[in-house]
């Protein structure tokens, strides 16, 4: 069974570069979109920050959750898990809608439904219903970044694609940034019984985006000629048909090992650091900032990579440097203070240069007419499984320790190495 994808039934000319291209600096790539490819990127972009900074609201305000509410490990771990596995039904329903009604408006959607559920967790009265919120939450989360990579990917060249996706990943960290920001003035200003909620209730930030985006933004002309015409848009049967059901499958494998391993983290690096490393509030946002850095210059230098290596060798590059780097800082002796500072850097550097090169790879990996389709359920159904990490880890931390816990997020990585091996190099494919 071919892992192809079968050639588009009519072939369309690729857009052409803006004049103002540059074939070899950094801004070729944006050059290259012209002017309705880069209010799209923007567009994407903001949205996948909002939808970093809505998603981090819950980490950070973790260890108050769990004080007013009184849960233990297991319990908190559970809001992420009911996160990424419904996120995993909203990013395959956006992925259909992707494909039937426009990536625009499929965008619009998802914004719009993490940002509702978001600011609703903040008036939550009990753990029952806050758990329920979130798991809203998660259909808008789940659908945001295929939606809006798919999006950027139909109007970026073979040659610029990894880059441009890398640059549009990369506004997760700064969301990340941000969600940090105003946890640490939050958190400083307001009693913590209050402060949870007015992290929340901040979660309303994504309406003016939505605002912007109806009237700016448009999906690319190829895209909107193929939905037209093609009677099997949006079909989750064509995604398991021959020519697509074995990449489909190790697509799914891929997400749910890089997944896995990054939400571990993710989600207990904030509660380790404050309740194993004794950091005050300001202090571990200060050992975030760091993390967070190295993760912006990962998307970006993952980018890079991608179209410099190939999406497979990229992938598998950073792989297995994150496997390593998760072992190690969850290993740090008591007191080696300065050394947790320093190691966060090329800890969030790597786990995040292998998420460069996805939004590229999954798009390639299918013909138009599914795209969305393919890209939505791959991504998110391996969030869903992936999501099992955090729940384990959270788990194995009443015996282990967070800090001893944290390791297991390393056989995810391993798992995605190991499906990289029943995936073909798209590296250069045009998506017309």
């Amino acid at each position: 069974m071919s892992s192809t994808p079968p050639p588009e039934t009519t072939a369309l000319p690729a857009p052409a570069p803006s004049p103002a291209a540059s074939e070899t600096g950094p801004p070729g790539w944006l050059h290259a979109l012209g002017p309705r490819g880069r209010r799209a990127f923007a567009g994407a972009f903001g949205g996948y920050a909002l939808d970093a900074y809505d998603y981090f609201t819950l980490p950070l305000s973790m260890v108050a959750l769990a004080a007013y509410f009184g849960l233990d490990s297991g319990q908190t771990g559970l809001f992420t898990t009911v996160t990424l596995v419904v996120s995993a039904i909203g990013g395959a329903l956006a992925g259909v809608l992707a494909d039937r009604i426009g990536r625009v408006r499929a965008l619009m959607i998802t914004v719009i439904t993490y940002a509702v559920f978001t600011v609703a967790c903040g008036f939550a009265p009990n753990y029952e219903t806050l758990l329920v919120l979130r798991a809203l939450q998660g259909l808008g989360f789940g659908g945001e970044w295929a939606v809006g990579a798919i999006l950027v990917a139909e109007y970026a060249s073979a040659r610029h694609r990894g880059r441009t996706l890398g640059a549009v990943q990369s506004s997760w960290a700064v969301g990340w940034a941000l969600a940090a920001i105003v946890y640490t003035l939050v958190f400083s200003l307001v009693d913590d019984d209050l402060a949870w909620r007015v992290m929340f209730w901040t979660g309303a930030l994504p309406a003016l985006l939505v605002v912007w985006m109806r009237r700016r933004v448009q999906d690319a002309p190829e895209a909107v000629a193929v939905r037209e015409r093609s009677a099997g848009r949006g079909s989750f049967a064509e995604i398991f048909r021959p020519g697509l059901a074995r990449t489909t499958f190790f697509a799914v494998l891929l997400s749910t090992g890089v997944q896995g391993g990054y939400y571990t983290l993710a989600t207990w690096v904030p509660t380790y650091l404050k309740t194993e490393r004794d950091l005050s509030v300001v202090g571990t946002g200060g050992y975030l900032a760091l993390l967070i850095s190295g993760a912006f210059a990962g998307y970006l230098t993952g980018g890079h990579l991608t179209d410099r290596l190939g999406r497979r060798r990229n992938i598998w590059l950073f792989a297995v440097l994150s496997a390593l780097c998760i072992v190690t800082y969850a290993r740090i002796p008591s007191g080696a203070g300065t050394l947790l500072l320093l190691l966060g850097f090329p800890l969030g550097f790597c786990m995040s240069a292998i998420f460069s090169g996805f939004g590229s790879f999954l798009s390639e990996l299918y013909p138009t007419a599914v795209r969305g389709t393919g890209q939505g359920f791959t991504y998110n159904t391996g969030r869903a499984v992936g999501a099992v990490f955090p729940t384990t880890v959270g788990f194995l931390a009443d015996s282990w320790g967070v800090g001893g816990a944290l390791a297991f997020g390393a056989v995810g990585y391993g798992l995605a190495a190991l499906a990289l091996l029943g995936l073909p190099e798209t590296r250069g494919r045009e998506l017309t």
